[in-house]
């Protein structure tokens, strides 16, 4: 009678938990819907120079032009003639009457060789004032004016071409292409995701089960960050991340589950009790595994970056809510299903006749696999950790920077309307540094020491040849000798190059169309350390750098002072969680070693092929990329060590729990293994196929990502956990548990402690 109870108990409790999963899920999952629209493709970094640049320019000069796009028109006759002056007078007017337009200039405004192009063309540079929503809001708009004016002309220039380009179209379109790419690659992934569960468990309900874990994990962190994006700044790539990582460890985190109910079934537990065994000694390993994954994106957060943080919060979204899923509903679901989850099986030639119950029943092939490891373990361990380190040790010239090729996806509209300013020479428009040079109260920019200071600092920045033009109030007046002449240039861009208390100018450099984006960054780099005070002549002169070269600038800086950190605090954070919960020094400290080993390796690949461009046609490169974004190893670190752990987690957890039952350290690792080793390889497939699906998108920056990924977590699923973990495991013999390892297991007591 008391069993029946506790049964009755047990079943109260699946069902109380189940229910307050499903809660949970019906409030986020609806907020999930169009998340893009929620979601930031601008770059905050806090404390940053080229932020407060920004901020300044908006609401200090009250500048019309602080967010900007250029129209680039081409098919159109030379702007100087008559007839296409009148073409120009068209769209210029035409872009003003658009509503939330705060002004468009163009050669008719200021006749200025930067409005025509070397070899042809015009362009108009279009100030952007919505007030009440986003600058992006305004590029549909404007894109369907500028199909308008090309209707509007087409009939006397049937060449035209309006195309829109600019800091905010390129944020506009990357989240349209972010967007995209999660869909493409849902629907890569999911068909080779579900053969893989069916090659696994030989069961369509048994497939379905973490499949439906992974989805709903999805949206639910995408609604939680949809509602959070109401107080936080969100970035676009907390859509690629949590897909990403939904389908990978919520798949990752059932099948474990689903795989260790299905061992207790064969071996005789009714359902109710093997729901409740698989909710106890996975959802252990679980947690275990999940801590250490979460305290890597927990590393992120400390990150001053939208990006990254941002993807910290995404990680650690989906990290808790895998979990979640997986020890909250997948119990009470399995204990409904009983039996029937090994029903509608699926015959599939690779499989036995005879059906296995679980991935962790112990396999034939991974038990002879174990006893050849065991049996020469240094062999394996040499055959199988050479090629690692050597691969490893290519990650020692991995260089951050923003690439010089490929990093913009190509079949953006903006980004062909930027590769046509590039080809007119005048793109440095859209890649501009924006120098605020503050002078001092009795020098202000106007005043006879304050215009000459401005002068002198002008020129001294034409005379650098990586600058095509320098855009300040001297060069807009002719580089007159005094400031009366400003009162001829025309209000809004006067505006625009002096702020409203009369105390700041703006000097805009455009560079080169050749100078490439790390030459930009080292030319901000060189700007902000040059000595303003002597080469104005005004003690006290102070100048800010801001504009996209300075926020690469910024961005670049900010990696590279926290990534020591961030590998510091997560590589000790995970030591602790493992000490914890394996209560064994040596077999975190291994864990630890082994993980960074993975991390290596997986950057010496990105190394090998896209910063050097070896195979990287086959992910739609033209060639080595000479550069990565200093946000893939910072975050492939913080990633790839909580993943990579997971593995190391199923391994000795389940080689300790044998051991804790009496086998010998051998016989442990050997069962271990034969246990493990089919749940690891499916899992890290399913893995594999998942961050492969994003390597073929068109934002570069997740392509190196998902490569970096789906290659570490190759290595670490095939040779670490199954060669070098083993051989390792054997060799350490009872040392792998000490201190408090094996307390409470039967042999413990029969042993001498070690000392």
């Amino acid at each position: 009678m008391p069993s029946v109870k506790t049964g009755h108990g047990a079943a109260r409790r699946r069902f109380w938990l189940a229910m307050s999963g499903f809660v949970m899920a019906l409030v986020l999952v609806p907020f999930s819907y169009k998340v893009e629209r929620r979601l930031e493709t601008a770059v905050h970094i806090k404390g940053g120079e080229s932020e407060r640049v920004d901020l300044e320019l908006a609401q200090r000069f009250q500048s019309p032009y602080a967010h900007r796009l250029v129209l680039v028109i081409s098919g159109i006759p030379d702007p100087d003639s008559a007839k296409g002056a009148d073409a120009l007078g068209f769209l210029t007017s035409s872009l003003r009457s658009v509503p939330g337009v705060s002004g468009a200039v163009s050669s008719l405004d200021w006749p200025d060789p930067l409005f025509t192009g070397n070899n042809g063309g015009a362009l108009i540079i279009v100030g952007l004032d919505p007030h009440d929503e986003s600058v992006e809001a305004l590029v549909p708009r404007l894109r369907e004016r500028a199909d308008w004016m090309e209707g509007q002309l087409r009939s006397q220039y049937p060449n035209i071409n309006l195309e829109i380009t600019g800091e905010t179209p390129l944020n506009f379109d990357l989240r349209k292409v972010s967007a995209d790419d999660v869909k493409h690659a849902e629907t890569r992934a999911m068909p080779v995701t579900l053969l893989l569960l069916l090659l696994a468990f030989g069961s369509l309900v048994a497939a379905l089960l973490p499949l439906g874990v992974g989805v709903l994990s999805i949206s639910m962190a995408l609604g939680a960050a949809a509602l959070l994006s109401r107080y936080l700044h969100l970035s676009i790539l907390v859509q690629n991340l949590a897909t990403m990582l939904g389908l990978g460890l919520g798949i990752d985190y059932a099948l474990l589950m689903v795989s260790r109910f299905r061992e207790a079934l064969a071996e005789g537990h009714d359902p109710g009790h093997a729901a409740d065994i698989a909710a106890s000694q996975a959802g252990r390993t679980l947690i275990i595994s999940a801590t250490t994954v979460a305290i890597g994106f927990s590393a992120l957060l400390t990150v001053p970056i939208t990006e990254l943080r941002s993807i910290g919060i995404a990680g650690l979204l989906v990290t808790v809510l895998s979990v979640m899923l997986s020890t909250l509903i997948l119990p009470w679901m399995l204990s409904l299903l009983k039996h029937r989850i090994n029903s509608t099986r699926v015959r599939l030639p690779a499989r036995r006749s005879k059906t296995r119950e679980s991935l962790c029943a112990p396999n034939d092939r991974w038990v002879r696999w174990g006893n050849i490891v065991t049996r020469r373990p240094w062999t394996a361990l040499l055959v199988a950790g050479i090629p690692l380190l050597i691969l490893a040790f290519q990650a020692r010239r991995i260089a951050p920077g923003v690439p010089d090729r490929d990093s913009l996806p190509a079949a953006a509209e903006s980004v062909q309307a930027l590769h046509t300013l590039q080809g007119m020479g005048r793109s440095g428009i859209v890649e501009s540094l924006r120098v605020v040079l503050e002078l001092p109260p009795q020098s202000p920019p106007l005043s006879a020491a304050g215009w000459l200071a401005v002068s002198r600092l002008t020129k001294s920045l034409q005379s650098d040849p990586r600058a095509e033009e320098v855009l300040s109030l001297p060069t807009l007046t002719g580089m007159s000798d005094s400031a009366d002449a400003v009162d001829q240039v025309p209000e809004s861009i006067r505006k625009s190059f002096l702020r409203s208390d009369g105390q700041a100018t703006l000097i805009e450099l455009l560079p080169t169309a050749t100078l490439v984006p790390n030459e930009q960054i080292r030319w901000v780099r060189e700007v902000r350390s040059s000595d303003v005070a002597a080469i104005t002549g005004v003690p006290g002169a102070v100048l800010r750098v801001g504009g996209i070269p300075a926020l690469n600038a910024d961005y670049d800086s900010v990696v590279k002072e926290r990534l020591p950190r961030v590998i510091l605090g997560v590589v000790l954070g995970s030591l602790l969680a493992l000490l914890i919960g394996l209560r064994s020094l040596f077999a975190a400290v291994k864990a630890i070693l082994l993980n960074l080993l993975s991390v290596g390796a997986s950057f010496g690949a990105l190394v090998l092929v896209f910063q050097e461009g070896h195979g990287s046609k086959l992910f739609g490169l033209h060639g080595p990329t000479g550069n990565v974004f200093p946000i893939v190893p910072i975050l492939s670190f913080a990633i790839v060590f909580g993943l990579s752990m997971d593995y190391e987690v199923f391994l000795v957890a389940r080689v300790l729990e044998e051991r804790r039952r009496g086998l010998s350290e051998r016989s442990a690792v050997i069962e271990g293994l034969a246990r493990t080793a089919g749940l690891i390889t499916s899992a890290a497939a399913i893995m594999i196929a998942v961050f492969t699906a994003f390597t073929v998108g068109s934002f570069l920056v997740v392509q190196m990502l998902g490569f970096t990924l789906a290659v570490a977590v190759f290595l670490d699923a095939t040779v670490v956990r199954v060669v070098v973990g083993p051989a390792l495991l054997q060799l350490a013999g009872d040392w792998n548990w000490w201190p408090f390892g094996l307390s409470g297991s039967p042999e413990a007591s029969e042993k001498e402690p070690i000392p």
